[in-house]
């Protein structure tokens, strides 16, 4: 990717705003909006991941939206070549790429040099029968006796099998594949950021209102096209809590609840995940003329130099 202006990326905790500072930038310069939300890749799921509407999209072009079907397991390597390739249209017909999203690795994937591992489904599916019957504690201990640093990082089942699944593919480690913090071109993180308590009080009424515009009827129209099978999509916050409420396992009282809950905890993952990053510039949404300070402070309406690092 390549271009004398730096490349924008709008980051940060969900319900901060950050559709909204990305309209606004690129309706200032003459953008279109590349998504980075992995969950607003599958079509149908609109209510629960806030996808923007038609309308909402000010006629601004986005990109890397509806382009998975829910039973499609998202792949970050596959997101990082459409994301390149989409920035590399955007720009050669004249205009400004914008990227939003609030999933920290597909944005690392999208604006750094990042080298995946392979993959091998029948390496995969072995592992996993054999967590089956011997339990994931046998394969963490394995994990431990190859890669040491991915085992103390790796508590989550399906991450312990694929930091095994690469050693046993490539002989390296998985924990040599992280990638260092360096931008493929100049590029500039807008970050996003609000108290704690107030963004709490946001991400209830978010919840509450995505179950009076319809979550459950809109969980309800995918479970045909396989979303309960789908190993990704099924496991969408809200989502989960939706199938429990069509399956008798949960009042909506309660899958509001538990909504709540889990989308509090995902928001600290994420202010936790760009926090981390010392290239991100941290603006509070609420802030007067926070479009003008964005473009001041960033300098992102002028030519950027050499790559950050």
């Amino acid at each position: 990717m390549t271009g004398s202006q730096p490349l924008i990326a709008v980051v940060g905790a969900t319900g901060t705003g950050k559709s909204d500072l990305a309209l606004d930038l690129a309706e200032a310069l003459d953008g279109e909006i590349v998504n980075t939300d992995s969950m607003q890749f599958y079509r149908g799921m609109d209510i629960g991941t806030a996808k923007l509407s038609e309308e909402e999209r000010r006629g601004v072009p986005h990109h890397l939206l509806d382009f998975l079907a829910v039973r499609d397991e998202a792949s970050v390597a596959d997101f990082q070549t459409l994301a390149r390739a989409a920035v590399a249209e955007i720009r050669a017909r004249g205009k400004r790429p914008v990227l939003v999203g609030g999933s920290g690795l597909y944005v690392r994937a999208a604006l750094d040099v990042i080298e995946f591992p392979p993959t091998d489904p029948a390496v995969r599916q072995a592992l996993e029968k054999e967590a089956e019957r011997d339990g994931i504690s046998a394969l963490a201990e394995r994990l431990r006796s190859v890669d040491p640093v991915s085992a103390d990082r790796l508590s989550d089942d399906r991450r312990v099998i694929r930091a095994l699944e690469v050693y046993e593919i490539t002989g390296r480690p998985f924990a040599s594949y992280m990638p260092q913090r360096e931008y493929c071109e100049p590029t500039r993180q807008i970050g996003l950021r609000i108290p704690r308590p107030l963004l709490h009080e946001r991400l209830e009424a978010r919840v509450r209102r995505m179950m009076d515009q319809g979550l459950v009827e809109e969980v309800r129209a995918l479970i045909p096209q396989g979303l309960k099978e789908a190993r990704t999509a099924s496991r969408a916050i809200g989502y989960r809590q939706a199938l429990g409420v069509i399956e008798g396992e949960l009042t909506e009282a309660e899958a509001i609840d538990s909504t709540v809950t889990a989308t509090r905890q995902f928001a600290r993952r994420q202010e936790t995940w760009f926090s981390a990053d010392p290239r991100v510039e941290w603006f509070d949404p609420a802030e007067p003329a926070l479009l003008d300070r964005v473009l001041g402070a960033s300098d992102v309406s002028k030519d950027a130099g050499a790559s950050e690092t």
